[in-house]
């Protein structure tokens, strides 16, 4: 297991480690706090309690248990009313680390996505006509804040190997029910479509996915610096809350890839919701649009 980490940029941190009471999360507390003397961290287990489930608070105290057990500082959030949604209840979660890491001074929130996790992701956002970054599928890290970065140093194991690891180490695994509902998509991709996909196709169907979503990561990441530096040139853009503007040739001069990257940055300054293709469509047909006054979509011009 600890042969597939690098954990040596985490030396001296101060991590708030996310815990669901899951085989991923436990396996992954459990490596830190074995690494913990080599890398010199501090540790604080944080649990968001969904209130998705009538067993949430007793998973919530086995987490608790745990983290007294291991002599780790415990911390957790719990939801007022449940959430409608996945996604939803994704965001909330986020929201509820920051405020744990923020309140314990954690400069690292650590979660224990997997690599199974990726390939879930990947072929999630594949179905739902994702473009490039949703395939990236889960980047090793992100900033959250300026000052806190969420870290997922488990993408190179697969949900087998944390499960292997947490028998031999007994470890004491909080089964959620809800995995198991085929109602959700994820558990439906997780339950019946990978596992038909590894053996018609390919026994080594997580490794190639996860192969696929690390080159795609390393090319969003050039397409997101190269449109950065487009603006940072400065005369290519004008930044304005009334009246922004792009200058309509030199973006016509960049290649299709990238004037699609710095549409959708230039647009998530102003939309106020999340930037999706259409927009970037809309605003790459004004680009050649014969009469672009009458067909303009957004407030603000191309110069």
């Amino acid at each position: 297991m600890r042969s597939h980490l690098d954990l040596r940029y985490l030396r001296g941190a101060n991590l708030l480690v996310a815990v669901s009471g899951g085989q991923d999360s436990l396996c992954l507390a459990k490596v830190l706090l074995m690494q913990q003397v080599k890398y010199n961290w501090s540790l604080t287990i944080g649990h968001c309690d969904h209130q998705w489930r009538s067993d949430s608070r007793a998973n919530a105290i086995h987490v608790e248990n745990l983290a007294r057990e291991w002599g780790i500082h415990f911390c957790m959030r719990s939801a007022e009313t449940p959430a409608k949604s996945e996604a939803e209840a994704r965001e909330w979660r986020y929201v509820k680390l920051v405020e744990m890491a923020q309140v314990n001074q954690c400069n690292y929130i650590v979660t224990g996505h997997t690599r199974s996790d990726r390939v879930e992701t990947l072929l999630y956002n594949l179905i739902r006509g994702s473009g490039a970054d949703g395939l990236a599928a889960l980047a090793w890290q992100r900033s959250l804040t300026p000052e806190i970065h969420l870290v997922r140093p488990l993408l190179n194991v697969s949900r087998y190997e944390t499960a292997a690891f947490c028998l031999e180490n007994q470890i004491p695994i909080w089964e959620d029910i809800t995995n198991q509902n085929l109602d959700y998509r994820r558990n439906r991709l997780r339950l019946e479509t990978i596992p038909y996909l590894q053996e018609h196709f390919n026994p080594q169907l997580e490794k190639a996915i996860a192969q696929t979503a690390e080159i795609l990561y390393s090319d969003v990441s050039y397409l997101e610096h190269q449109a950065r530096k487009f603006f940072e040139e400065g005369v290519s853009v004008i930044w304005d809350a009334h009246q922004p503007s792009l200058q309509r040739q030199l973006l016509q001069h960049q290649p299709l890839a990238l004037q699609r990257r710095i549409i959708r940055q230039f647009l998530s300054h102003y939309l106020i919701h999340q930037v999706n293709f259409e927009d970037v469509d809309r605003f790459l047909k004004l680009l050649d649009a014969p009469n672009r006054s009458q067909s303009e979509p957004f407030k603000g011009n191309i110069a």
